[in-house]
Parts: C-alpha cells; structure tokens; sequence
C-alpha cells in the first residue's frame, strides 16, 4: 500500500504530529487496503448500498480532503455525520483500520469551521452542549416529556395537534416503575459481607436520569458480590456526545473533572453501566495523551475501567437463587461489543439466572440507530435501523429484550411501542438484581 504514495506523502506519514485532519497524512488512512469486508458490518450501506456511505468510502472522502483533491462540500459533510460511529468496520477489518479515530478528527475540523448544517449546529449547541451532560437540566426537561407521554397515552386525540418533533422526542421516555423517585445514590455503598473491591460508579447523564433504577440495581448488585461502591459527587459527563462529534476540548474538560473525582475516591476499579460511557472512559489515556499533567494519570485511570459486566464475570459473581421465567433477547449495544470487546459477559451474567431462555438476535451487533444523540440528528435513517432491529426481536420470540446502553434501551422501547410490540427492555444487571430478591423473598 506505502508503495503507491508519493515521496512527499511517505515524509508526511514519517514526521507526523497531532490531529490527522486538517495536516499530514494520518497513518491510518495508509492501514486500509480498500478490501472492502467493512461494507457488509456498516449500517448505513446496509441501508442503502452507497459506496459513499460505507467506512472504506468515507476513508476516501476524507483523505482526499486531506490531501486538497476535495472541499467540504454540504454532501461530503452530509456522508461524514451520517456515519453511526458504531466502530463495527474495525470488528470486520482484517488490517486493523483506526477508523473511529479518522471519524473524530474529520468531525473536529466540521466543528471548528462551522461546516454542518444549520439544523444540526443548533441541536448540538442545546442537546449536546447545554442538555445532557447536566443532570440537573435533564431532570427539568424529561418533566415535561412524560407528561406528553401521559396524554398521548391518555388523549392520542390531543397528542397528534403536537408537532411531530415533540412527538418524537417524548417517544424517547421510558416508563418509570411507580415507585421510583428522582434521588442521588448515596456516596459511600458499602459492601455485603467481607470487602473484595473497592469500585467507583460512574452514574452518567441519562442513565442516571431516564434509568436511575439500573443504577439503583448495579449498586445493590455489587454490593450483594463483595463490592464497596462509591459515587463520587463530584463527578460529571464522560464526554461522549462530545468527542463523537468533534467537541473534543469539551471532551478533554469532562474528562479531567471524572480523572480527579475518582483519583479523590480512591477506587481500584471504575465501573460503567452504559456501553457509550465506558467506552469513553477506556480512551481518556488517548484523549489526554498531549497533556502533560494528565497523560499519564489518564493511562492509569483507563486501565481501571471495566464495564459491569466485565467486573461481574472476573470476580466471579455469586449465583442467583430466583428464577426469572422468560425468554430473554440480547442486544449488543455497539460500544460494548466493537468498542469495548465485551460480548460474552453480558451473556454469562444473564446466563447464570435460572429460567432464563436467551437468544441471540440475527445482525446482533448492527447498530439499533441510537447512537448517541443520531436519532436527532439523523430521524430519517436512525428509524431505518430501528423498525430493521425490532423486527429481528419480534422474530425471536422474546418478551424481553437486554442490552447494556440507555440509548439502545429507549431507541428499542420506542421502536416497540411504535411497532405494537408487547416487549420489556432491560439491562442485564437489573434481570441479575430480580433474581436474587426473588430468591431472597422465596427463603425468607
């Protein structure tokens, strides 16, 4: 492949420094040898079988901006930000491709020159920037939406005069058990029985807002297998939304708050219960490598962090004594399976409750078209690979869905509901968690 590049590209690749767009040529664009097997991994050439909508194609479009054979054109922008991020090309790329790392940097340079549309910009500066990563705000805005979730159950009639918009996005909102209040877990949760580990929860944004019981179930999950948790107050976004969509000094600010919250807590492990988060978190080493009073700090900080899964499967987790009598589909949600290489705990965690019945879905590891905040940014195909997801869980026969990631969780709830589908959608700790009250409640 080096072979092809001129003497001038071949400098630039040897005395490359920093960001790969704009400047030299990134290594990586050098690593893809235009095989081709990526296209049948990627979502969006899946849905629609355009070169330019498939990794290899968009490698393309990005090295020839690169080297100044193409201007970011409204289209070449357009095929960049239709791109999921899943990072299912690198799972199927046999030359190891960096392709989530080109994805950033070109996304880096859309943000900074202000190049996407005008739409897309103004959902940014308020989802991405002003929204999520606050919790406080996040509890303020979900208000309002469940209650337009109340009356569309209530008076459909009154509901559709709303506009579609609003609609959609109070489709987002999961049902709340009737019991649950908004509240903070404790600081300090420590652990049943002798003390194994030490472990720092990172409680995230909407996962701790839309599903404050799955961090409920994780703590009590831990704690039932040796685990002190601790959730730091002081900690905040992972920086997620921010470093997918070319934010990243936004993203390096997250990400220096979470290092010192923890290192203050003093944990042996970080533990995530949202596939997106901990994904981020195992890249801070990579984020703030160029900062002298963090990098090494950051390395260190990564190599803590394990999804709950991963902890649970390692320790080895205690086996639940009550049955959960279902059939149960699982979905991996794409920052645990190509992000992270987490498949099999997820499995065995739920494979070690009694009664269960688990299948696994065809295309499991394409993405369901959450990812992230693209259901905003991108409705159009992001319902694609909704209604394409759910029909596969339909086909399975399952009542219950489990995946490991809030946004998986709603895009499936709400891709039930809009297909009449009678399907509960949950994390596998919370199905862990259920099996061991069952089983306490059945010796008590």
């Amino acid at each position: 492949m080096a072979s092809i590049l001129s003497t001038a590209e071949q400098t630039a690749v040897r005395d490359r420094k920093g960001p790969a767009l704009p400047g030299a040529l990134d290594p990586a664009f050098l690593t893809c040898v235009h095989c081709g097997l990526c296209s049948s991994a990627c979502p969006t050439y899946l849905e629609l079988g355009s070169e330019a909508d498939s990794p290899r194609g968009r490698i393309h479009l990005m090295r020839a901006v690169v080297e100044g054979r193409l201007e970011w054109t409204p289209e070449a922008v357009g095929h960049i930000d239709l791109c999921l991020e899943c990072r299912a090309c690198e799972t199927a790329c046999p030359s190891g491709v960096n392709y989530h790392h080109l994805l950033e940097q070109a996304r880096v340079e859309l943000e900074g020159k202000g190049l996407r549309p005008a739409r897309t910009r103004r959902l940014l500066a308020w989802m991405r920037d002003r929204l999520f990563p606050y919790r406080s705000r996040l509890e303020w805005a979900f208000m309002p939406l469940r209650l337009l979730r109340a009356v569309e159950r209530l008076v459909p009639q009154v509901a559709r005069l709303l506009p579609a918009f609003l609609r959609d996005l109070a489709g987002f909102v999961p049902r709340l058990p009737p019991a649950f209040r908004w509240r903070r877990l404790p600081e300090e949760n420590p652990a049943q029985g002798t003390e194994r580990l030490r472990v720092g929860l990172l409680a995230g944004c909407v996962q701790s807002v839309v599903y404050g019981p799955v961090n409920e179930a994780t703590v009590r999950v831990l704690q039932r297998n040796g685990c002190t948790v601790a959730v730091p107050r002081a900690q905040g976004c992972c920086g997620a939304l921010h470093q997918h969509t070319g934010a990243r000094e936004k993203a390096k600010a997250f990400a220096r708050r979470n290092l010192d919250a923890f290192e203050a807590a003093g944990v042996d492990v970080v533990v995530a219960n949202a596939a997106g988060c901990g994904s981020t978190l195992k890249e801070y080493g990579e984020l703030l490598a160029d900062d002298p009073a963090y990098a090494g700090r950051a390395a260190a900080f990564a190599a803590k962090v394990k999804d709950v899964s991963e902890l649970l499967a390692e320790l080895p987790l205690e086996a639940p004594e009550g049955r959960i009598q279902a059939r149960v589909a699982y979905h991996d949600a794409c920052h645990l399976a190509h992000g992270q290489g987490v498949r099999e705990q997820p499995r065995r965690v739920l494979a070690s409750i009694p009664g269960i019945e688990l299948v696994d879905l065809p295309e499991g590891e394409v993405c369901c078209g959450s990812a992230g905040i693209y259901n905003l940014t991108e409705p159009a195909m992001s319902r694609r690979l909704q209604q394409r997801k759910v029909a596969h869980v339909a086909g399975s026969g399952a009542r219950i869905v489990a995946t490991g990631n809030p946004g998986c969780m709603m895009q499936l709830e709400q891709g039930a509901r809009r297909a009449g589908l009678e399907l509960q959608v949950r994390h596998p700790v919370e199905l862990l968690d259920e099996a061991y009250r069952a089983g306490e409640k059945r010796t008590s």
